[in-house]
């Protein structure tokens, strides 16, 4: 059985971790100061958890799950030996993590929260001349938690940051929004949670299971001059797919921006 060590042992880290030990394919300890974590881990899950990590042997795999900016500090005493390194740490470019750890056989994985319930999405890239049989790991273990996708260069990992990895805070802006459109139509707070929730849950498993395009799924409820063209039209007015767009835009130029200060942080240092 292959060995995984993951290194930190935060919300992520459970999610992969709560995915994997259904599948038993894995001998897995996290690594991790926190004494609540480790007995949190090693309680729901079973598996192994420690303050130190073992020099590692070239069939070993490690995931990085430490913070970008802690991780200088926390990988300045790992002997890898060649290991299989996946890093989930945002800004952090394969060049600067080899540079840490004196290692290039690395994969960088940009997942996103709902990985904690096993639907997340991850977005992941491997430099070329790395073996199949190391993407197939990454794989394994990313899909146990939801979906993967394969990028085709390194630079994508901003895009798919921008998409699926800050997504769900989009979804969750927008449910919001729509709760509070809800109160202030008279309903309660209980009750306009339940109310914007149902309804996202709904539209999106209509989206599954239709297989339609999404602007033909909201033409569809669209009639020209009824109740839902009114909100559309106004959203229309003022801009709203634009602003997401931009909003988008900005994520990405802000995962550009981190993973130029981290670079530069670590040349410096």
């Amino acid at each position: 059985m292959k060995k995984l060590y993951f290194l930190g042992g935060g919300n992520m880290c459970q999610a992969i971790v709560s995915g994997l030990v259904k599948q038993a394919d894995f001998d897995i300890t996290v690594i991790d100061n926190n004494a609540d974590k480790r007995a949190h881990l090693e309680q729901t899950y079973g598996v192994s958890t420690g303050t130190d990590l073992p020099e590692l042997q070239a069939d070993d795999v490690l995931m990085l799950a430490v913070k970008p900016q802690d991780m200088a500090a926390a990988t300045a005493s790992v002997k890898s030996n060649g290991a299989l390194i996946l890093s989930i740490a945002a800004g952090l470019d394969i060049a600067t993590l080899s540079a840490m750890l004196g290692n290039e056989r690395i994969i960088r994985i940009m997942p996103n929260t709902p990985a904690q319930v096993g639907l997340g999405v991850a977005g992941l890239f491997a430099p070329q001349g790395l073996q199949a049989a190391d993407k197939q790991i990454a794989e394994q273990i990313m899909q146990a938690v939801g979906q993967v996708h394969w990028l085709d260069d390194e630079s994508r990992i901003h895009a798919i940051t921008g998409i699926s990895g800050s997504g769900p805070a989009y979804v969750f802006y927008l449910m919001e929004a729509l709760a509070q459109a809800a109160q202030a139509q008279g309903f309660d707070e209980k009750t306009a949670r339940e109310l914007s929730l149902a309804t996202f849950k709904g539209a999106v498993t209509l989206a599954e299971q239709s297989g339609l395009p999404f602007g033909q799924l909201q033409k569809n409820v669209t009639s020209k001059g009824g109740t839902t063209f009114a909100a559309i039209s106004s959203f229309e007015a003022s801009n709203i797919a634009a602003e997401i767009e931009a909003g988008v835009q900005a994520c990405v130029a802000r995962s550009n921006e981190m993973q130029s200060q981290l670079a530069q942080v670590k040349q410096d240092g």
